[in-house]
């Protein structure tokens, strides 16, 4: 048998609200520092599941029926106007920085007011990860999964409350059945997401299908369910009755500050990219928030007397406006201000914006806004509104399909392509010549290429390179390029500004994919005496013992030119950083490696990255200039050294 209790705000939730707001603030703005403060969605996804429930539980224990329109309706309200507020002010900002940010904006503002953005961006390949221009709305994935859980779990309780509509069963036995069955629902539906989960993050790399599916992240809404059926805000379990009235004040701020204690601990330890963090990771986040609401929802129990923080529950009822304006203000002032001052300025626009949409915008669509001039103050929205949306249409219109980056790193991939192609017919003719025969010729004609480069350009790499041994280990003269999508951005421009070199350039490479296309070209023949490697933008956590696999690889004959990865937003602890540090010390052990230190040289050249993301600089003329610059440089720094022996 339930019991209605007298409170239906219940004190102390806020703080737990404040804690998801404040862990997901602390992954965007310092995602190195704090690289697990994603799991704070968990904490909103298992309160949300929790409050909607209870408010269900309570209402057929009131009403006896569940209305599904009435909570839709209250769903709309709550979160849709909000949401258009956020869309209205944020597009013209876009204004300020360049055309690449609003890529794609007709596309992302149809996916966020259809709130399936968690699926387009699966469609898209988006994620808060990615190495390029993130989608000013890809936050937005947070609603599309709450709103489907909405929709379903509406459903699916609105069919329970029908079927328990007979008159002759007991109103007891009625709410006893049916908060039951709820429990056995939730319970089934969060093991079948865990389990999915579980299943389809097999093998990932990249972990963002199963993050951004409702059909995989729906567990902790669910399990937020369950714990409504176990408790509840105003109608609750004799037992939760009975537990609350022995429990004294001090034991669920312990159980509080200690589970939120250890929920910050974990946003330290748990990463984006990691198996384990799915779901054993959000797991453990979701387990944490039921604990915190469990305690909570007993402090409100025992400290009748005592008031909430007046800062606490106005930070509280703005977390999810601020959670909505957060990500597009930073990704616009990153653009234009260093850290420290995108981060202020995106806190204070967020912060001003909620309490305009919680306390005058939202109650003024609602009807509840108290005022003199109703219709004055209405009308002037309106006007305000229409001139914002006028130019949010225009930054639509002129959004492009792709951005400059996009653009500049497909161009070059074909073109990379067609050289390739281009070197199909002898390579096919090789390979069908003795072993012997077909090295030989490879040989040779790179050693003519080289030789007719060295009269060319007397002061060059070639001209220079009186060490080589290359031809003694039948190794091909030249210079082989391997990088990622800062080399395939600038690709053609290599190709002819590098002697003799081909480039063979791919978006996300990392330094393990490099070692092994360096093994399958040399097994192949075609790895040239020179080796560039270019791959440390995205180094891994093993970036130390790949880089020792790579200088193991490298056969005899070669020169390996090591080109330092750069980041504008790099910190000293990130791994490409780190690479960077090992990378130097590498010539003083080997003297066959020489550096090209593109991260001393971009740092010393940041126009070159005007408008770009502070990685790639495609598409600027001064970049390309200054990156092959950089490794023809180092190329004749190498050819003046000795080869591998």
């Amino acid at each position: 048998m339930a019991n209605t209790m007298q409170h239906q705000h219940i004190k102390w939730f806020g703080l737990i609200r404040i804690l998801g707001l404040l862990m997901i603030l602390g992954y965007h703005f310092f995602k190195v520092a704090y690289p697990g403060g994603f799991i704070g969605v968990d904490l909103f996804f298992v309160f949300s599941g929790f409050l909607i429930t209870s408010l269900m539980i309570d209402e057929f224990s009131k009403t006896q029926r569940f209305d599904l329109l009435g909570f839709l309706r209250r769903r709309f309200y709550r979160i849709v106007p909000a949401v258009i507020m956020m869309i209205l002010i944020v597009v013209p900002f876009t204004l300020l920085v360049s055309p690449d940010v609003i890529t794609g904006l007709s596309k992302q503002i149809e996916a966020t007011l259809g709130f399936v953005t968690n699926w387009y961006e699966l469609a898209t390949g988006g994620s808060y990860e990615t190495n390029f221009i993130p989608h000013l709305f890809v936050h937005t994935w947070f609603l599309g999964v709450e709103m489907q859980f909405y929709l379903v779990w509406g459903l699916v309780v609105w069919g329970v409350s029908q079927l328990l509509k007979n008159p002759e069963v007991p109103m007891h036995e009625r709410r006893a059945r049916f908060r039951g069955i709820l429990f056995a629902l939730a319970l089934l539906l969060s093991a079948g997401s865990l389990a999915l989960m579980w299943r389809q993050s097999q093998g990932l790399k990249d972990f963002t299908p199963v993050y951004f599916s409702s059909l995989t992240h729906a567990f902790p809404l669910f399990f937020g369910a369950l714990l409504a059926t176990l408790t509840g805000v105003a109608v609750v379990p004799k037992w939760f009755r009975r537990a609350a009235s022995r429990t004294q004040a001090w034991l669920p701020i312990l159980v509080l500050i200690l589970a939120a204690g250890t929920t910050v601990w974990l946003g330290t330890w748990v990463r984006f990219d990691a198996a384990f963090t799915y779901p054993a990771g959000l797991v453990a986040a979701t387990g944490l928030a039921m604990v915190m609401i469990i305690a909570a929802r007993l402090l409100h129990e025992a400290t009748p007397n005592t008031e909430e923080p007046k800062f606490a529950v106005a930070l509280a009822g703005l977390s999810y406006g601020i959670y909505l304006y957060h990500w597009p203000f930073f990704v616009i002032f990153s653009r234009l201000f260093d850290p420290a001052l995108a981060i202020a300025a995106t806190l204070v626009l967020s912060v001003a914006f909620a309490a305009l949409s919680v306390y005058l915008v939202e109650p003024l669509i609602a009807g509840k806004l108290k005022t003199s001039h109703p219709k004055l103050l209405g009308t002037a929205a309106a006007l305000i509104a229409a001139v914002l949306a006028a130019v949010s249409v225009r930054q639509v219109q002129a959004a492009p399909a792709l951005s400059q980056l996009e653009t500049t790193l497909w161009t070059e991939g074909v073109q990379q392509d067609l050289a390739q192609y281009d070197r199909i017919a002898p390579e096919i003719v090789a390979a069908h010549s003795p072993k012997q025969t077909a090295a030989a010729d490879r040989v040779a004609q790179a050693k003519q290429a080289a030789a007719q480069s060295a009269k060319t350009d007397p002061h060059g790499y070639q001209a220079q390179n009186r060490q080589s041994t290359a031809a003694e280990h039948n190794i091909p003269a030249g210079v082989s390029v391997i990088g990622d999508s800062v080399t395939l951005g600038t690709a053609s421009y290599l190709t002819a500004h590098v002697a003799n070199a081909v480039v063979d350039a791919e978006g996300d490479r990392t330094m393990n994919q490099a070692v092994t296309l360096v093994k399958q070209q040399q097994a192949a023949g075609t790895l040239r005496e020179f080796v560039v490697v270019a791959c440390g933008t995205n180094s891994l956590d093993d970036y130390a013992a790949v880089l020792q696999q790579l200088l193991d690889t490298i056969a005899p004959g070669h020169k390996l030119v090591l080109v330092t990865p750069f980041n504008g937003k790099a910190q000293p602890d990130w791994n490409s950083s780190k690479l960077t540090g090992l990378e130097h010390a590498l010539p003083a052990a080997h003297h066959w490696v020489t550096l090209a230190d593109w991260a001393a040289a971009a740092a010393a050249h940041p126009e070159v990255f005007k408008g770009t993301d502070g990685v790639h600089f495609g598409g600027h003329q001064d970049g390309n200039v200054l990156f092959a610059q950089t490794i023809n440089d180092a190329l004749v720094a190498a050819a003046k050294k000795p080869a591998k022996k």
